[in-house]
């Protein structure tokens, strides 16, 4: 089995450079894509401290997780 981090990379967007914390109404836009392809499989549209926790959780998961098991909890979300 492959570890998800090399199927997949994760992008974090922000919609600007001030902190998550002083900008709360911020949207910032994360996505997991391809490496081998450069699709984007996953994407999301969060509030920047909501953003902050997932990539933070996405990260966990594509250096914990294979590839298969990546896509199987996260696809559904």
């Amino acid at each position: 089995m492959r570890r998800a981090n090399r199927s997949y990379r994760l992008l974090h967007t922000r919609a600007n450079r001030r902190p998550a914390s002083l900008d709360p109404s911020r949207i910032d836009h994360l996505e997991v894509v391809e490496v081998a392809s450069g699709e984007v499989v996953l994407f999301w549209d969060l509030a920047a401290p909501d953003a902050a926790r997932q990539a933070r959780r996405l990260r966990e998961d594509l250096a914990g997780l294979d590839d298969v098991e990546f896509l199987a909890r996260w696809g559904e979300s």
